[in-house]
């Protein structure tokens, strides 16, 4: 079972992050529930209503993890069924494990002044309860660390080198070079920063959010796409000539693998995040001057940038997931044995399956 307070409509890393890992699991012969917001009553989210939030879930969801008796069970967020879950596992002597997906202390600070350390610590309270607390990165994982966090492992993200692939650069007909932004409009994106860098060319936005009508009346010269989504947003992003990714407090950032899985390198700042996925000066370019990174990244070679997203499967992502994976009930085996399936090849992503009749995935 993954418990998760993010899920679809939401457009964004941790939804797609998600989907793939339980389709994937499906595939290696797992039998996967998810328990998402659909299944609740729910409320938009203060500043952010494009997440819901579900009220009082607490009974539901020990019902739902009750009825499915899950083998293992994993806690993706910190909100309302994230909580519920937690509290109903240590209440019932269960193990499970949890995820970091985003720098939540610096997003609420970017919204309300609540103290950073405040934040953490509830953060060490709730994630410290878990077998395991999977990170995307080495540099979240060295951050989490010098904040006290004990039960780290790692379990990296994944593209779907299928859909996100090179495609025609005429699909755009915008004056080049183009600079692309791919993800929420929100404060904590820091768009502001892409929109007001110097660029001879043009600039374009996908995706949308809270801050877009703001920014789209400050910045009439820039185009606005709104979501774009599977093909469609791969044929958007690939016909870029470079992927502008400004945050500063993304723990990983999907979509700068997606740019580079169409050919197209990526701008950013030398954060965490962007320095674990970007090799700067091969696949992208690292400056603490934004226009300065993208001028670099447009003399980087495309067809490198595609190879490095070919060696990052969801498949090789999901077994790292699988294997991070405790035993709700063992006090034994650390790990829960899987299928035995042919082995994936890190350096490739083997596409390894299970046959369709073993891919059962539960969504509400």
């Amino acid at each position: 079972m993954i418990v998760t307070d993010a899920w679809f409509p939401q457009t964004n890393g941790v939804v797609r992050t998600l989907a793939q890992t339980a389709a994937w699991l499906g595939r290696f012969g797992h039998e996967v529930r998810m328990l998402t917001p659909r299944d609740f009553r729910s409320v938009p989210c203060p500043t952010y209503p494009e997440i819901r939030l579900s009220i009082l879930p607490r009974k539901a969801v020990q019902s739902a993890i009750s009825a499915f008796a899950p083998q293992a069970l994993h806690i993706a967020t910190e909100g309302p069924l994230g909580l519920a879950a937690r509290r109903h596992c240590l209440r019932r002597g269960m193990r499970f494990t949890t995820s970091y997906h985003t720098q939540f202390p610096q997003y609420v600070r970017a919204r309300f002044p609540v103290p950073l350390g405040a934040s953490y610590w509830a953060l060490r309270w709730f994630h410290g309860a878990a077998v395991r607390c999977m990170v995307s990165t080495a540099s979240v994982r060295r951050d989490l660390a010098s904040r006290g966090f004990k039960n780290l492992a790692a379990w990296r993200r994944g593209v779907d080198t299928d859909v996100f692939k090179p495609h025609r650069k005429d699909f755009l007909t915008l004056p080049r070079p183009i600079a692309a932004y791919v993800g929420r409009v929100a404060v904590e994106k820091n768009i502001d920063a892409f929109l007001q860098m110097p660029w001879t060319g043009s600039k374009i936005v996908i995706g949308d959010g809270p801050e877009r009508a703001r920014l789209q009346a400050q910045h009439p010269g820039v185009v606005f796409t709104g979501y774009r989504f599977a093909e469609d947003l791969a044929r958007h992003l690939a016909a870029a000539d470079v992927m502008v990714f400004p945050s500063r407090t993304d723990t990983f950032g999907l979509v700068n693998l997606e740019a580079m899985a169409c050919g197209v390198p990526v701008a950013a700042y030398p954060v965490t995040g962007p320095i674990d996925v970007i090799e700067d000066g091969v696949t992208g370019a690292l400056d603490m001057d934004l226009a300065s990174a993208a001028r670099h990244a447009l003399d980087l070679d495309p067809r490198v940038c595609r190879e490095h997203a070919l060696k990052s499967g969801w498949d090789v992502s999901t077994r790292e997931f699988e294997g991070n994976l405790a035993p709700c009930q063992s006090e034994g085996a650390e790990q829960l044995p899987h299928p035995e399936l042919p082995p994936i090849d890190a350096a490739h992503g083997a596409k390894a399956q299970a046959p369709a009749s073993a891919a059962r995935v539960k969504t509400a």
